[in-house]
């Protein structure tokens, strides 16, 4: 099923931040969610500012307007405001998209956890993200930098405990 544009994508006043201060924060508060739900929509986690910019996200072929690069990084940074995004590089050029935060994430793998009756069993990161047992799932194919966020914010909970297994990463969920 395709993305489907929020009626304000085909305005072309959205692709221009406006002055007024009201209009400015609805207008941000629409770009926040359109970003979130598009890039839930695609599982983007790690995006390029400049790859970003070019993508059907900022860039309305059909009415051929595009969000100027100033206006992406006020858009960014307010996502950063709301905790939906990290900046993963100093010259803020990669980032992390939260549409779904750590903890959030921790959530739905515990109720899979749960739900399956596996908790005392022992999983490599892989297997949770990549493996037979987890397609389907929400968290199939999460990034790994998300995943390991999402399990430390179990183990603060005392429901999983991260562990070297070899030479990678797994996990054990209590």
């Amino acid at each position: 099923m395709g993305f489907e544009w929020p009626w304000q994508y085909n305005f072309p006043p959205f692709f221009t931040l406006q002055p007024n201060v009201d209009t400015r924060q609805k207008q941000l508060s629409a770009w926040s969610s359109l970003v979130l739900s598009y890039c839930r929509h695609n599982k983007l986690y790690t995006m390029n500012l400049m790859e970003i910019q070019e993508s059907p996200l900022f860039n309305n072929k059909k009415i051929q307007r595009k969000l100027s690069l100033e206006s992406v990084q006020v858009v960014l940074e307010e996502l950063k405001k709301k905790g939906n995004l990290e900046w993963i590089d100093k010259n803020k050029s990669r980032f992390l998209i939260m549409w779904r935060r750590p903890d959030e994430w921790g959530k739905v793998i515990y109720q899979w956890v749960s739900k399956n009756g596996m908790t005392n069993s022992v999983f490599t990161l892989y297997e949770l993200i990549s493996g037979d047992d987890t397609e389907g799932e929400e968290f199939h194919g999460l990034d790994e930098a998300m995943l390991l966020r999402s399990l430390e914010a179990l183990q603060q909970e005392h429901k999983a405990e991260i562990i070297l297994l070899n030479d990678s990463r797994g996990v054990k969920f209590f």
